[in-house]
């Protein structure tokens, strides 16, 4: 049911023959599913004379060619929805039916970008003089090189690709060590779309190695990260020796604020049902909860009923409505965040342990009462944990909800139009929902503010994060 998994190079699957490598494994029960080839420097190296050689053809093509490209691998991962999906569940423990939303969001992703690139629009600006024509410009930056993370082993891969394609750009990726095969039947979507060879390539290894590698070559012109702000800050400092553009989209702490003019129970059930979505193990999931008092007992009631009702199991197997964690060390870094809570005098209201004797999995838990400098509600847990607490008063969930270091995603309910307004004002976020979740299209900006990173990927800022300006004064 896995994948045989490979590096592509220069239009090339190469297999582990004399290479280093390791198993990929199944966090639903802990047993290796394959093993992962490891590029070596040589590798690298042929990596970036590829990608150097397929942007040269890559930017000569038409912006209308190049889409027609991206739009039949869109429609070939759409035909392999179910087998990347259940590939994607194998290495990363999500439910199945999330894979598969995940794999054809990721085919709109393509084709948005593909249509998008065709409106890489310059401008004439008026001269001051007769004769003269001021012309502005958007070209393609260059050879990419992108590193993305575990969680979503397609959808992060593909907004990078995506994007560095529609606006020309020959891109190297290096996804996840640990859930590769997401993005390996994504790179083979589009070779088999007929991406010409050394514009798209795959490489794997040990992270640190890979990027100190690749960051510094100067064929790279810029780099995209999604992932820990510790890794980020180190690549973003490595970019910069370059001058070279860089994407950062790093971790966060998402603040909830429920007002009491919200139907408490509602938004209870529509933010429970984000919460625990891949387990908790998304960067834009909800992680601080604050609730107004008069809503406090009521939405904490309907939230852990909600908690408790979740069925924790194999991705594969139906009526799961949670998977595991993707490894161990996010059970270790759980059971840290919810002894610290409770030494601090937090209750458990739902789960708090690891479940069953095989696999990774820990019980969607529910903590109430735990103070502000309480670790789960200061550093990212990235798992099935809901710290939730009350506030009394708009300025003060405001000032609460701004006071960490982080700034990649919030959320809000009410059902007053000027608090709506008032808070999607003050909440200090790259992105904020207001009785929504839905942050997280391929049409809009996705990107954080403050220590969660910058730049943009969506929207025509995505496009325009692998582009130059260039301005040219016409006599």
């Amino acid at each position: 049911m896995y994948t045989e998994l490979s590096l592509f190079i220069d239009g090339k699957w190469l297999n582990g023959a004399g290479r280093k490598g390791e198993d990929v494994i199944n966090p639903a029960t802990g047993k290796a599913l394959g093993s992962l080839p490891h590029a070596s420097k040589a590798d690298l190296d042929a990596a970036l004379e590829a990608a150097q050689k397929g942007f040269l053809v890559w930017k000569a093509m038409s912006a209308y060619d190049r889409a027609k490209i991206m739009r039949k691998a869109a429609d070939l991962l759409r035909e392999r929805a179910e087998r990347v999906a259940t590939v994607q569940t194998l290495e990363q423990g999500k439910v199945f039916a999330e894979s598969r939303i995940e794999v054809l969001t990721s085919a709109d992703i393509i084709d948005w970008y593909a249509e998008e690139g065709r409106r890489a629009y310059g401008r004439i600006v008026p001269g001051r003089q007769k004769g003269v024509r001021q012309i502005v410009l958007q070209e393609p930056v260059g050879v990419v090189a992108a590193f993305t993370p575990w969680n979503f082993p397609t959808l992060t891969p593909v907004r990078k690709i995506a994007g560095a394609l529609a606006a020309g750009c020959s891109i190297i990726i290096k996804a996840s060590e640990e859930t590769p095969g997401g993005c390996f039947e994504l790179v083979k979507c589009f070779a088999d779309a007929g991406v010409p060879a050394g514009v798209l390539n795959l490489v794997f290894g040990v992270p640190a190695e890979v990027s100190e590698h690749l960051i510094p070559s100067p064929l790279v012109k810029k780099i995209s990260f999604t992932g820990s702000i510790p890794v980020g800050k180190h690549l973003a400092g490595l970019a910069a020796k370059g001058m070279k553009k860089a994407t950062m989209e790093l971790g966060g702490h998402s603040p909830v604020v429920v007002f009491a003019d919200a139907d408490p129970e509602k938004a209870a059930d529509t933010i429970a049902a984000f919460k625990y979505r891949n387990a908790g193990q998304v960067c834009i999931s909800p992680t601080r909860f604050y609730v107004q008092e008069a809503s406090y007992s009521k939405f904490v009631a309907r939230f852990t009923e909600y908690a408790k009702n979740i069925k924790l199991g194999d991705g594969l197997e139906k009526g799961t409505t949670m998977g595991p964690l993707a490894n161990p060390r996010r059970l270790d870094a759980m059971e840290s965040f919810v002894n610290d809570a409770k030494g601090r005098g937090g209750k458990i209201a739902a789960g708090g342990s690891r479940h069953g004797n095989q696999g990774f999995f820990f019980q969607p838990t529910v903590i109430t009462d735990v103070p502000d400098d309480a670790k789960v509600m200061t550093e990212e847990p990235f798992g099935p944990l809901a710290p939730i607490v009350p506030f009394k008063t708009f300025d003060e969930v405001v000032e609460r909800a701004n006071a960490l270091p982080f700034g990649l995603a919030a959320y809000a309910f009410t059902s007053s139009g000027a608090t709506a307004t008032a808070i999607g004002d003050a909440i200090q976020s790259g992105m904020v929902g207001v009785n929504s979740v839905a942050i997280s299209t391929p049409e809009t900006p996705f990107g954080g503010i403050k220590e969660s990173g910058y730049g943009s990927e969506g929207g025509i800022e995505g496009l325009q994060a692998y582009m130059n300006t260039k301005f040219i004064s016409q006599a």
